[in-house]
C-alpha cells in the first residue's frame, strides 16, 4: 500500500516537473523569438526603400511594387534576375490604410472571417 501511494506521489511530482520545464522552455522560446524579431526589424529599418505589394505569378516569379525614395517602381523578380518593368505615378496607386501597407489589424481580419462564417451558417439554416 505504501508503494502505491509513494508511486502515485512520484508520478504527480514528475508530471508537475515536466510541465514546469515545458513552460520554461516555451517562455524562453517566446523571449528569443521576440528578441530576434526586434533585432531583424532594426536591421531592416529603412526610410528610403520599401516593398509595398507582391503578387506571385508562378513558383519562383513575382511582380512587386516597391518604393525607392519618392519613386514607385514595378519590378519582376525571378529566380536569378530582377527586372524593372515600369515607373508608376503615385496618384495611380491605391493605399487602403494610412500606413500604405494595405493590411488591416489582426482583429479586423479575424472579425471579417468570423462574420462571413456566421453569415454562411445563417444562410444554411434558412433553407
Amino acid at each position: 500500500m505504501i508503494l502505491t501511494v509513494s508511486g502515485r506521489t512520484d508520478s504527480y511530482i514528475q508530471f508537475i516537473t515536466v510541465l514546469l520545464l515545458f513552460l520554461f522552455v516555451l517562455f524562453i522560446t517566446y523571449r528569443v523569438t521576440k528578441w530576434t524579431a526586434g533585432y531583424q526589424k532594426n536591421q531592416h529599418a529603412n526610410d528610403n526603400m520599401e516593398i509595398l505589394e507582391t503578387i506571385r505569378l508562378s513558383g519562383n516569379k513575382y511582380v512587386q511594387i516597391i518604393r525607392i525614395g519618392r519613386k514607385y517602381l514595378a519590378v519582376a523578380v525571378c529566380k536569378d534576375t530582377v527586372t524593372m518593368l515600369t515607373e508608376i505615378p503615385e496618384q495611380d496607386l491605391a493605399f487602403p490604410n494610412s500606413d500604405g501597407s494595405g493590411r488591416g489589424s489582426f482583429r479586423d481580419i479575424l472579425e471579417r472571417i468570423q462574420s462571413k462564417k456566421f453569415l454562411e451558417k445563417e444562410d444554411g439554416q434558412d433553407e
